[in-house]
């Protein structure tokens, strides 16, 4: 399968996307809170309808699962899994650390990602067999080595629950501890700039780009038992060369 023409139609699509979520950013748009008391604006729809009407309009046979409006087609082939923005609670805050992710992906694997963060002018994106980039030049994670001289990153700082021990051990074992979380969270570790990122819940539109991004960066994404997928429910990604450390640290929590 040639995967440049659908990584190029993705970077398309996110930025569209991008720039319907621009269009409310800091205007004091107006929040709903879904059933699980996440929020939710118009920014958030408006951007996932056109995402799915533009993957609609030039891959009618594939399937789409998106964060607002679920599933469309037959998921079983060739799929598309969209979130029109990761980091609502960013967006609705004014900061501009939220991002629009959109993945191809067949079966268990990864065939192409995009991470693009409209407010901030960011793109991670990649492609299997095609390398990663980052706003047009390669993206490669950090060459850190030492744990205790790493930067650690996550969403939150609490509802752990029984990872509370392994979370603590980390953030006791690194050098720097931020919440520059959400997608962005994975961005920086995908460009050199943080050596780990955690979620201890994460969906597979919080999370569909990165397998393919940080294999092609030179990285690791997994969930917390070190399989590497987007369907475990948690994940954790690192530069690639502290994995087993972090695993070893996780594992024995």
């Amino acid at each position: 399968m040639n995967l440049q023409p659908l990584l190029d139609f993705a970077l398309d699509a996110t930025w569209q996307a991008g720039r319907i979520s621009l269009g409310y950013f800091q205007n004091g748009v107006a929040v709903e809170r879904k059933s699980d008391n996440s929020p939710v604006t118009i920014a958030d729809k408006n951007a996932e309808q056109r995402l799915r009407q533009l993957i609609t309009q030039n891959y009618p046979d594939h399937a789409i699962i998106g964060e607002e409006f679920g599933e469309q087609g037959d998921t079983s082939g060739l799929k598309w899994i969209v979130d029109p923005i990761d980091g609502t609670k960013s967006f609705m805050s004014g900061v501009p650390l939220y991002g629009c992710l959109m993945a191809l992906v067949e079966g268990d694997e990864v065939l192409v990602g995009v991470a693009h963060f409209p407010a901030l002018n960011e793109t991670v994106y990649a492609a299997r067999g095609l390398g990663a980039f980052w706003n047009g030049r390669r993206a490669r994670v950090s060459t850190q080595n030492s744990l205790k001289d790493s930067v650690l990153l996550m969403s939150d700082v609490g509802n752990y629950g029984a990872k509370t021990a392994a979370w603590e051990k980390l953030v006791n074992s690194t050098y720097i501890q931020r919440t520059w979380g959400d997608s962005y969270g994975y961005l920086l570790v995908a460009t050199g700039r943080a050596e780990i990122m955690l979620d201890a819940v994460m969906k597979v539109w919080d999370c569909g780009p990165f397998p393919v991004i940080f294999e092609e960066a030179g990285g690791t994404f997994t969930d917390w038992t070190g399989k590497s997928t987007i369907y475990g429910g948690d994940s954790i990604a690192t530069n690639g060369v502290l994995h087993d450390e972090v695993m070893q640290i996780v594992n024995q929590s």
